[in-house]
C-alpha cells in the first residue's frame, strides 16, 4: 500500500493550496481517508476526514470554513483544498487511510500513512 501526498509549498497568508494524496495497493472505496498535520514541536493533529462510505465528513474547528476535503474514487485520490491560509497552518500534512473507518479524529485508528508534504504560510 502506498499513499503519495503532494501539493505542499510556500504561500502567503490568505492564499490557497490544494493537497493531493494518491493511493495504490488498496481498495480505495472502502477506506476512510483523512488529513492530519504536524507542526514543529507539536503533536500530530486531525485536520479533516471522510468516512469510508463518504457519507460523513469531519473537520477540525481550526479549519472549518477554510478547508475542504474531497475524494475521487475513480482516481484513488483524496484532496484537501486549503483557502484563507494562516501562518498557524504551517505544518507537514499527512494523508491517511483507515479500512472501513468512520473518519476518526484519532491518528491511531488509521492503517496507512503517506510520507507528508510541507505547507509553509508566511505572514
Amino acid at each position: 500500500v502506498q499513499l503519495q501526498a503532494s501539493g505542499g509549498g510556500l504561500v502567503q497568508a490568505g492564499g490557497s493550496l490544494r493537497l493531493s494524496c494518491a493511493a495504490s495497493g488498496l481498495t480505495f472505496s472502502i477506506y476512510a481517508l483523512g488529513w492530519f498535520r504536524q507542526a514543529p514541536g507539536k503533536e500530530r493533529e486531525f485536520v479533516a476526514a471522510f468516512s469510508w462510505s463518504g457519507g460523513n465528513i469531519y473537520y477540525a474547528d481550526s479549519v472549518k470554513g477554510r478547508f475542504t476535503i474531497s475524494r475521487d474514487n475513480a482516481k484513488n485520490t483524496v484532496y484537501l483544498q486549503m483557502n484563507s491560509l494562516k501562518p498557524s497552518d504551517t505544518a507537514v500534512y499527512y494523508c491517511a487511510a483507515d479500512k472501513v473507518g468512520s473518519g476518526s479524529y484519532y491518528a491511531k485508528e488509521y492503517d496507512y500513512w503517506g510520507q507528508g508534504t510541507q505547507v509553509t504560510v508566511s505572514s
